[in-house]
């Protein structure tokens, strides 16, 4: 027998004509877990909101074991279609339900018939979500490649209802058109075009970042659970206009600016899309350039909401993505954590908050909306900055000012002497600018000795 428990979060209401939904976050009975059922099911209710579907009902269904025809049990899905069938008598149609799990074809398509309506799983709705927001061109090809492989198993028109609702992406195209007709063959054929294009892409931004490589400045990238206040933290350190809303996945490309440090040094600051519970692993793949410049950043920020209640649980599943990306957050360095939002907490827990991280210069307390603590975060970044500076001696040709100029805009020079064709440097200098100095190459001869 399988049980549920209802928790109703009000109606999210979006723009008319985007369709009804209703949220099912199911949870084994008994088992452990990170973060509460009704925290999970309120994630789910965000995302619905991020790609503005009004939902009109979302419970906790407590299951004690998974069927395998449809995940849910026997009166658990008579209590529901009765509740669907009930709304469509009243002329309130709900015609799609999320289930905040994954679900298998089979399940999928069993639950479609009993409900008598669309139903997606998670996977589905972060699809749905990344299909709107991609903007770059090879993130509307990442998500197509995603969206189609997932699609490819189950072969249900997985985005009709939506596309005939909101219009569709553009990237699955709308109702009636072929793409609603492709089966395998026809997918598999779109699959090898799109990984074909991907290469291209790739090359090309293999390009670009040589380019970029060239730009001798740290990068700084943020990273974080979505909606940890990333964006807002970006804006208010760069004093940028880049969108941020309380909305999960408001940025999935990536953003950089350049910012200066108190004492005048320049670095890359880099916004990044948002980590999440359950991400689907076929999507981290679809933003590869995001998540390189994350791989090769100098210094990587860890932003947290601190004042969310599962902040822990979102700091884990940040961390297991890092590590799958070959960073460990406890041991590498490069990692420092902001713990956001501190202006939502209260009086004791923000004096707290502030309390454990002063001390570190591997983590901060800060109010992005404020910007209360931003002055310690840039402190710390100076201090990473110069931090095992190298004493370097350089021979450079008269005839090379450029990198003469750019030795003494970014470096201490602690002694020249000339001939007639060189410029004898003795020049103290951050690693990081030194290593990115190297990439570029040029003629000046270089030795390393200790700081």
């Amino acid at each position: 027998m399988t049980t549920h428990h209802g928790t109703d979060l009000g109606t999210v209401r979006a723009r008319a004509g985007n369709g009804r939904a209703l949220i099912l976050h199911p949870v084994l009975r008994g088992a452990e877990t990170d973060r509460s059922p009704e925290a999970s099911l309120e994630e789910a209710v965000g995302l619905a909101a991020a790609i503005e579907l009004e939902v009109a009902h979302a419970a906790v269904v407590k299951l004690n074991q998974p069927r395998p025809a449809t995940l849910l049990g026997g009166g658990v899905i008579e209590q529901y279609a009765a509740l669907l069938a009930e709304a469509r008598e009243r002329g309130e149609d709900i015609d799609l339900v999320i289930l905040d799990h994954a679900l298998t074809p089979v399940q999928q398509r069993n639950l479609e018939k009993a409900f008598q309506a669309k139903v997606i799983d998670r996977t589905g709705l972060i699809l749905e979500i990344f299909g709107e927001r991609a903007r770059t061109h090879e993130g509307q090809l990442q998500v197509e490649l995603a969206a189609l492989s997932y699609q490819k198993s189950r072969l249900v028109r997985s985005w009709t209802h939506l596309e005939r609702q909101r219009g569709g992406f553009g990237f699955l195209g709308g109702p009636g058109e072929s793409q609603l007709e492709m089966d395998r063959r026809l997918i598999g054929d779109r699959i090898i075009k799109i990984k074909k294009e991907l290469e291209e892409v790739r090359r090309t931004r293999g390009l670009h970042r040589k380019a970029r490589a060239k730009v001798p400045y740290p990068v700084v990238a943020l990273v974080g659970y979505t909606n940890a206040g990333k964006s807002t933290l970006f804006n208010r350190m760069a004093g940028a206009d880049v969108f941020a809303r309380n909305l999960l996945f408001a940025t999935l490309d990536p953003t950089m600016r350049s910012i200066g440090l108190p004492t005048g040094r320049k670095v890359i600051l880099s916004d990044t899309v948002g980590f999440i519970s359950d991400l689907p692993t076929h999507l981290i793949a679809a933003f590869r350039a995001t998540l390189e410049e994350v791989q090769s950043a100098d210094i990587i920020l860890h932003v947290r909401d601190i004042a969310h209640p599962d902040t822990e649980a979102q700091k884990a599943d940040v961390e297991a993505i890092l590590r799958d990306l070959g960073i460990d957050p406890e041991h590498d360095a490069r990692v420092i954590e902001v713990a956001n939002k501190i202006d939502a907490l209260d009086a004791e827990a923000h004096d707290a908050a502030i309390a454990r991280t002063e001390r570190s210069d591997s983590a901060c307390a800060v109010s992005a909306v404020t910007g209360e603590g931003l002055d310690r975060l840039f402190a710390i970044l100076d201090r990473r900055m110069t931090a095992g500076r190298e004493v370097v001696e350089m021979d450079v040709e008269h005839a090379d000012g450029a990198t003469l100029a750019w030795l003494y805009a970014h470096g201490e020079v602690l002694d020249r002497r000339d001939d007639d064709r060189h410029a004898h440097l003795q020049v103290a200098i951050e690693p990081a600018l030194l290593a990115r100095m190297a990439k570029q190459g040029g003629g000046a001869r270089m030795a390393r000795h200790a700081a």
